[in-house]
């Protein structure tokens, strides 16, 4: 347990010790007393934490929260807190202050924990599915993937940090419509090759790479399937292209150091009879009725809009049906506590509909979790980049990261919630100045390996600092560092919680911006040794911070820029 959070937790206790001594004594009556809150206050000169006991309990003691605060603050015992003193502020809120052994400890912490600073085990080993990106392999991955590529991977990593037993997959759509249509693109490209008049239907993939695969199967195959059946030659050109796709989206991610625990077909469901048996227990529990041919599921009794059709009438199960086996496969054959999935947010109107069909098969659809994404623009010279994926010019994941750095890309895409546009400043990523939030951070971590450094060819080095030198970080700018480092465990749960990067990536922002004034106000290299190893501690600790952090996001720390 963090520093913070043993102070928080010893904070209750001793609030609930001395309640309960004052009710002892006659001073409060001896009623239930509810549960209350313990928070950092917006503004920390008011105090580093803020407790509502009083004001919460005004109505079981029958006493104004003033009085109830003041019985509370006479009784309390703090010796075994890193607290050192309480006020009690406007109607009775009460405001408590860190001692300055718990700045000490906070740097403590982080120099014993080192790599493993920020982590807990909050999660409690629970298993933990994340889905994300799984773009059709009938072609590149566009921006869109690019986002959720950078959101599924590092929240993959918060999970794991946060004590969670962390899977990575992604789900290849290897059968269905789109296979339908990929295989139709390549069929139209390659007998152009060889017969006059054939047209490219307006709804297929007008993509280069469709020509491209086009030319090398018939660079190995020649005309051998121009005149045979049909069927033959599109099994023939996707069993060619498709795995050469499929290649392709584990390199580009590679490249975007993306690296999944395992690759799901869709296929599977399909071979192992795993689709069908959904529909068969859908049915067996009176959940599907029959209507013009077709087999719909009753989801409008399960939470869904409408009901909605399983198989159509030709006998040929519709797309949901093996997502929904699919999801069932996760939670129930593998038996994960939770299925994550990051999505676009064309997908709102999938999700309750994939959770019908859960609830129905007797799944608590709570244990699936979905992350909708909203869309990326590309802005360029301060104006959006028009992306047009009819033409097949879209702007690639690949394309993408031949323009701007890694770092940048795995950065920025977090910059924001999930849930909100973002716009991608192609300028900016590029920018090495403190405009550039990744550039900034990095910058941050750069400066502190320098400044060893530059105290190494002094013949300086960094030495473990006594209580008492640590103590001598008391300027307002080394606090309000310490406390941030602190924060670090509490901002990795929340993140964990809310599904949400976005707040390590704001974090780690802060961290540098609170460093660099902290540099600008504080020698490092001064006249008073102690003071100076105090302050090479405190550099330190800030280094192993903003190192874990993009550890995490997998982004380099460098040691100079």
């Amino acid at each position: 347990m963090s520093t913070a959070n043993k102070t928080v937790n010893g904070l209750r206790e001793a609030i609930i010790s001395a309640v309960k001594a004052a009710q002892a004594e006659g001073l409060l009556p001896q009623a239930e007393m509810p549960d209350f809150t313990i928070e950092v206050p917006a503004d920390r000169s008011h105090g580093d934490l803020a407790a509502n006991a009083a004001m919460v309990s005004a109505r079981a003691f029958r006493m104004a929260p003033v009085k109830i605060a003041g019985i509370i603050k006479d009784k309390i015992d703090l010796e075994e807190t890193y607290v050192e003193r309480c006020e009690i502020a406007g109607p009775g809120f009460m405001n408590f202050f860190y001692s300055g052994a718990y700045y000490t400890s906070v740097l403590r912490e982080i120099e014993e924990k080192g790599e493993s600073y920020g982590r807990s085990d909050a999660g409690k080993g629970k298993k933990v599915l994340v889905e994300f990106v799984s773009a059709n392999p009938t072609g590149p991955m566009h921006v869109g993937n690019a986002r959720g590529g950078a959101l599924g991977d590092t929240l993959s990593s918060v999970l794991d940090a946060a004590g969670y037993d962390v899977s990575r997959e992604f789900y290849i759509n290897d059968a269905g419509n789109q296979i339908e249509k990929f295989a139709t693109s390549l069929e139209v490209r390659y007998l152009q090759k060889y017969k006059e008049g054939i047209e490219m239907p307006e709804d297929a993939y007008h993509g280069q790479d469709i020509t491209d695969h086009a030319e090398a199967f018939a660079q190995q195959y020649g005309d051998r399937y121009a005149d045979c059946d049909s069927s033959e030659r599109r099994k023939a050109l996707v069993d060619f292209a498709l795995p050469k796709n499929i290649e392709g989206l584990e390199r580009d991610l590679l490249k975007y150091r993306i690296k999944y625990d395992r690759w799901f077909r869709e296929s599977s469901l399909h071979n192992s009879g795993a689709v069908k048996n959904v529909v068969e227990q859908l049915a067996a529990k009176g959940h599907t009725y029959e209507q013009d041919g077709a087999v719909w599921f009753r989801a409008s009794q399960f939470g869904a809009d409408k009901d909605f059709v399983l198989v159509r009438s030709n006998g040929l199960p519709t797309y949901v049906v093996p997502d929904i086996a699919y999801h069932y496969d996760k939670l129930v054959t593998r038996g994960y506590d939770k299925a994550i999935d990051v999505l676009g947010a064309d997908h709102h109107g999938y999700v309750p509909r994939l959770k019908a069909a859960l609830t129905a098969l007797g799944v608590d659809a709570s244990r699936l979790d979905v992350v909708l994404m909203q869309m990326v623009f590309l802005v360029k010279d301060g104006e959006r980049v028009k992306l047009s994926k009819r033409s097949g010019k879209a702007i690639t994941l690949v394309t993408l990261l031949d323009e701007i750095p890694i770092d940048a890309a795995r950065f920025f895409f977090n910059l924001r919630e999930a849930n909100t546009p973002f716009e991608f400043d192609l300028d900016l990523a590029i920018d090495q100045s403190s405009q550039n939030p990744v550039y900034y951070v990095q910058y941050a971590h750069a400066r502190i390996c320098n400044i060893i450094k530059t105290l190494a060819a002094e013949g300086i080095s960094p030495e473990k600092c006594s209580d008492e030198e640590l103590a001598l970080l008391s300027a307002p700018e080394e606090i309000e560092l310490i406390n941030k480092l602190a924060a670090l465990t509490d901002e990795i749960e929340s993140a964990a919680k809310d599904y949400d990067p976005s707040r390590i990536t704001r974090y780690v922002y802060d961290v540098a911006t609170l460093f660099h004034k902290f540099y600008n106000s504080c020698r490092v290299r001064n006249d008073n040794e102690q003071l100076m190893q105090a302050r090479l501690s405190l550099c330190l600790a800030v280094k192993t911070v903003i190192s874990n952090i993009l550890a995490m996001f997998k982004i380099s720390a460098p040691e100079a820029m």
